[in-house]
C-alpha cells in the first residue's frame, strides 16, 4: 500500500512538473512572438494569450519592416508579399525606400508632427495598445458619458506636472483634435449673452483655419471680422467678439496675448504648441476656454484627440451639446491610445520626451540658423527668450516653424521663390499677411527636414553676395 502511494506520488510529481514546463514554454514563446512583454501566469491565461499573442506576433511583423531607414509599413497599408508594405517618406521610392528621388521637392509644407516618431520606436513596447474586437462597443462608458474618467485624471495631472496649465474647477471636454473643439468654442460662445451676431477675430498672422471654419459653416450666429486691432477704439459694436489668441503662434511662435478685453469680449486660447520642446513656459495658463491638442503633444496627429477646460458652466455646456450631437464624443479607441501615451509621459514627468523633442528641435534650429546666417535674402523670425519653470532655465524658443522673410525689393512672392527651389511651405497671405513671408514646417521626418536644409543651401550659395561661411 505504501509502495503504491509513493507511486501514486512520483506520478503526480511528473504530472506536475510537465504541466509547469507547458505553460512556462507557453509563455516564453509569448514573450518571444511580441516583443518580450512582461507576461505572467497571474496576469494571463493560455485562452487569453492565443488571441492577443497573435494580435501582437502581426503588429511585431510590420514593425520588424525596416524599409531602409526611410519609410515605415503599418498595419492598415497595403499588403506586399503576404506582408504590409513599405511606405515611403517622402522623396524615396522602390520596395523597400531605399530609392532616393533627386528632382523631389523639400516637403515643409505640413504641421505633422513626426519629429517625434524616434522617441515612439524606443517606447514601443510601454506605448503600444492590444485591442479585443469587444472593445468598448457601446456608444458610451458604464456612467453614460462619452469620455474616459482614466484618461481625464491623467491629462489633469500631466499639466501639472508640466506647469502649462491651471486645470482645478474647471471642466473638461474631449474633441476630434483641437480642429472639432475650436469650432465648438465658437459655437457655445455665439449668441451667448446677446441678440446680435458676433464677430470672430485673430490677430495677423494667424492659423488660416480660424477664418475657414467661420466662414465654411457660415452661421448666422458669428462672422470673420480679420485683425482685432481694428475693433481696438471701436465704441459701435452691437454683438459679441470672440478673438482666437494662439500661444505660441502658429506661424511666428510667438507667445501671443489677448488684444481686446471688455464685458462683451470672449476669448478662445489655442494651446496647441505650449509643451516644453517648442517654447519656454513661463507660467501655467489659468484662462476661461483652452484648447490643447495631442498631436503636438505626442506627435499622435493622426489619432485626431483634442481637449479643452472650461471655467464657465454655460458655455460647458453648449460645448457638450455641440459635441454630442456632431459626433457624439471622441471614439474609445482613440481615447485609448491617448490613455497609453499619456502614461508612458507621466511615468517620469514628461522628462524624457520633452528633453528629446527639445533637443531635436534645438538641434534643427541651429542648422537653419546658421543655413540662412549666410543669406543676404532671407531671415527669420525673432523671439526673446523665454524663462521655463519646467527645465529651469532661460531657454531659446524652438517653434514648430521657421517664418522666413524675403528681404528683397523685387522678392514680393516668398513661396514662389521657394518653390522654384524645390521647397514646399505656405505663403504668407494662407495666414492673412505679406507674401514677403512664408512658413516653413520643422517638425516632419528627419529625411523631411535633412533636405530641406540642403534645399535651403543650395539656394542660399547661389546668391549674389552670400557670405562665406
Amino acid at each position: 500500500m505504501a509502495r503504491s502511494e509513493g507511486s501514486i506520488f512520483k506520478l503526480c510529481f511528473l504530472c506536475s512538473v510537465i504541466a509547469n514546463l507547458f505553460f512556462g514554454v507557453n509563455l516564453y514563446v509569448g514573450r518571444r512572438g511580441v516583443g518580450r512583454w512582461k507576461w505572467s501566469s497571474d496576469e494571463v491565461n493560455v485562452q487569453g494569450l492565443s488571441w492577443s499573442g497573435r494580435a501582437a506576433a502581426e503588429a511585431e511583423s510590420a514593425a520588424a519592416r525596416e524599409c531602409s531607414g526611410h519609410g515605415r509599413a503599418f498595419l492598415d497599408g497595403a499588403v506586399a508579399d503576404g506582408r504590409p508594405a513599405c511606405e515611403c517618406n517622402t522623396c524615396y521610392g522602390g520596395p523597400d525606400c531605399s530609392l532616393f528621388l533627386p528632382s523631389c521637392s523639400a516637403n515643409a509644407d505640413g504641421g505633422d508632427p513626426l519629429f517625434l516618431e524616434p522617441f515612439w520606436k524606443q517606447h514601443a513596447e510601454s506605448s503600444a495598445v492590444v485591442v479585443a474586437g469587444w472593445h468598448r462597443m457601446s456608444y458610451s462608458f458604464s456612467d453614460q458619458t462619452f469620455l474616459s474618467q482614466e484618461l481625464e485624471s491623467l491629462l489633469r495631472k500631466l499639466h501639472s506636472q508640466v506647469g502649462n496649465a491651471i486645470t482645478d474647477d474647471k471642466y473638461i471636454l474631449f474633441g476630434a483634435g483641437s480642429t472639432q473643439l475650436l469650432n465648438a468654442a465658437v459655437h457655445a460662445l455665439s449668441h451667448l449673452n446677446s441678440s446680435f451676431p458676433a464677430s470672430a477675430v485673430a490677430s495677423i498672422p494667424y492659423y488660416a483655419l480660424y477664418q475657414m471654419q467661420t466662414e465654411f459653416f457660415d452661421s448666422a450666429d458669428c462672422s470673420f471680422q480679420g485683425d482685432p486691432a481694428h475693433w481696438k477704439n471701436a465704441t459701435n459694436t452691437t454683438g459679441d467678439i470672440i478673438e482666437f489668441v494662439t500661444a505660441p503662434n502658429n506661424p511666428n511662435g510667438q507667445l501671443n496675448e489677448a488684444i481686446l478685453h471688455g464685458p462683451n469680449v470672449k476669448t478662445i486660447h489655442d494651446r496647441a504648441y505650449y509643451w516644453p520642446h517648442f517654447t519656454g513656459i513661463p507660467s501655467p495658463a489659468d484662462e476661461d476656454l483652452t484648447i490643447f491638442t495631442i498631436s503636438k503633444l505626442t506627435g499622435h496627429a493622426g489619432s485626431r484627440f483634442g481637449w479643452a477646460f472650461i471655467r464657465n458652466e454655460e458655455v460647458y455646456q453648449r460645448m457638450n451639446t455641440f459635441l454630442q450631437l456632431n459626433t457624439m464624443g471622441v471614439s474609445r479607441d482613440t481615447q485609448l491610445r491617448a490613455m497609453k501615451l499619456l502614461k508612458v509621459i507621466i511615468e517620469d514627468g514628461g522628462r524624457e520626451i520633452f528633453k528629446f523633442g527639445y533637443k531635436t528641435m534645438t538641434k534643427r534650429w541651429d542648422r537653419l540658423r546658421k543655413t540662412l546666417s549666410m543669406s543676404n535674402r532671407f531671415s527669420l523670425q525673432k523671439i526673446a527668450p523665454e524663462n521655463c519653470t519646467y527645465f529651469q532655465k532661460v531657454r531659446e524658443p524652438t517653434p514648430a516653424y521657421a517664418w522666413v522673410k524675403c528681404e528683397r525689393e523685387e522678392d514680393r512672392n516668398c513661396i514662389e521663390i521657394l518653390n522654384a527651389a524645390k521647397i514646399l511651405g505656405r505663403g504668407g497671405s494662407i495666414f492673412h499677411d505679406d507674401d514677403r513671408y512664408a512658413r516653413l514646417s520643422l517638425i516632419r521626418s528627419n529625411d523631411d527636414f535633412d533636405l530641406l536644409i540642403s534645399r535651403l543651401e543650395s539656394l542660399v550659395s547661389g546668391e549674389d553676395g552670400a557670405k562665406i561661411m
